[in-house]
């Protein structure tokens, strides 16, 4: 399932339901994070508990991240995909009928109400913002958050696409170094959550998941 960058033009930032599936277009980013995140469901049950009962996914694969998200008990899930979605399955066509996965441009507010979600995890999307957006986008998945922020995140040695492939993205990925996240969260009042952390950990190691980029665990706004 390929996709496009939503474009910004489109108001409030959503994406109408008739202009969701695209026959043709540019791609999402060629190493999504988005299975990544699938086999990191179990060790986040582990770690976030009663938080994961219900959960916001943004980022590509939304629909592959929400629908293993309602296989496990006691789950609500939604997703914002923040690309066009092409050749769509008929489960993800579904959950977009539906409403519980949307395409919408994640440079706009999101359309939720503050803390709708108990957990708001965050894969392959802000890697292709720009500080100007993120400094509106990361507290904006802070807002909609009721206890906690898992941000999913390429490392600055690892490239996604290569040169000739990057203008399917609009703009090449930014892989920034974990110094550089923990400085910006500090900017933008976001804590890391170190309670999640200290749980995080020893499920992953037991496991032995290890995932393939760098990993954020941080509070909500209060």
């Amino acid at each position: 399932m390929s996709r496009r960058q939503v474009g910004s033009t489109r108001r409030n930032g959503t994406f109408s339901l008739s202009g969701a599936f695209h026959s043709k277009s540019r791609s999402s980013p060629l190493l999504s994070i988005g299975l990544v995140v699938v086999r990191a469901i179990p060790v986040l049950k582990k770690a976030y508990g009663d938080s994961m009962r219900k959960v916001l996914h943004v980022g590509p694969d939304s629909c592959s991240v929400v629908s293993s998200l309602l296989k496990e008990e006691e789950t609500e899930a939604w997703g914002v995909e923040p690309y066009d979605i092409e050749d769509a399955d008929a489960r993800c066509k579904s959950l977009v009928q539906k409403g519980i996965v949307r395409v919408a441009d994640i440079k706009f507010p999101l359309p939720y109400r503050s803390k709708s979600f108990s957990l708001v995890i965050v894969s392959d999307a802000l890697d292709y913002l720009s500080p100007k957006y993120l400094n509106k986008t990361l507290p904006e998945l802070a807002r909609v958050s009721a206890d906690a922020v898992v941000i999913f995140a390429g490392y600055p040695d690892k490239q996604r696409a290569k040169l000739p492939e990057l203008s399917k993205f609009g703009r090449p990925a930014k892989m920034r170094s974990s110094s550089w996240w923990i400085r910006f969260f500090v900017q933008t009042s976001l804590e890391e959550n170190d309670a999640a952390i200290r749980k995080f950990e020893p499920a992953a190691s037991k496991r032995s998941y290890q995932p393939s980029c760098q990993l954020f665990h941080l509070k909500s706004y209060n």
